[in-house]
């Protein structure tokens, strides 16, 4: 069977508090635990193969959570541009965040663009953490910002793909949700029309390198069509059509 290449893969990393809530403790220890798995799922995806990661850190509807949950967030931001910076650059990973960070401490919007600045010739995984992000702000955002520039100008699809956060990411060709519920939660909206969905039971915190590997290779055997048919469909259709043809003409 052959195998489909996942070049973008996006994942939903969801379940941490409740995993925390199992085990009687507060939710912010499931972020902090599930912060752990990240360098590992980062460095499977680059041994997948994967041209990109994109990770759902902050949603744009995350800032309505307690305030204690989001400054946990912001901190485990900080501690992984600190503690990883040296493993991005030497993997040849480039990185950069998507989304609105204005609401970032200075410290850690520094550490971002100084990152984004020295793995920015790097040609290795795409790796975006998607920050105060929400897909329908940024189909909204790029469809203004055309109209602003392009007075009476009638978009399409190309034009407007152009005007997303990272368009060089391209299309999402797999999304993983951890923690059980199964939507796509309004991440990367435009760029999931065609992506194949894998949702697992399993929480963040509980997420494994193995568990990751088995769902590419599983998926990458799906049978994408993108609106076609597959071609042994197509063939046996060209068959069927000659047969009723030559009916047609003999009757």
């Amino acid at each position: 069977m052959t195998k489909n290449s996942l070049n973008h893969i996006a994942i939903i990393m969801d379940g941490n508090g409740r995993w925390a809530e199992s085990r009687s403790h507060a939710r912010v220890w499931g972020h902090i635990r599930g912060s752990r798995v990240v360098s590992n799922i980062i460095e499977e995806a680059d041994a997948l193969g994967a041209k990109a990661l994109t990770l759902y850190t902050f949603s744009t509807e995350n800032w309505s959570r307690p305030v204690t949950e989001v400054t946990v967030l912001f901190k485990l931001l900080r501690k992984f541009l600190l503690i990883e910076r040296k493993r991005v650059l030497q993997n040849n990973i480039q990185f950069k965040v998507m989304g609105d960070t204005s609401k970032l401490p200075e410290v850690t919007k520094q550490l971002i663009s100084q990152l984004e600045v020295e793995s920015a010739d790097n040609t290795g995984l795409k790796l975006t953490f998607a920050f105060g992000y929400g897909g329908r702000d940024e189909i909204v955002k790029a469809t203004n910002n055309f109209i602003k520039e392009n007075p009476g100008k009638e978009i399409t699809e190309e034009l407007l793909e152009s005007y997303l956060l990272l368009p060089e990411l391209g299309n999402v060709d797999l999304m993983i949700r951890t923690g059980g519920d199964q939507r796509i939660s309004n991440f990367l909206l435009w760029q999931s029309a065609y992506a194949e969905l894998f949702f697992t039971e399993t929480r963040w915190p509980d997420f494994t390198r193995s568990e990751f590997r088995k769902i590419c290779e599983s998926v990458s055997c799906r049978e994408r069509r993108f609106g076609n048919i597959c071609p042994s469909s197509l063939e046996s259709s060209k068959s069927k059509a000659k047969e009723n043809r030559e009916i047609i003409t003999n009757f």
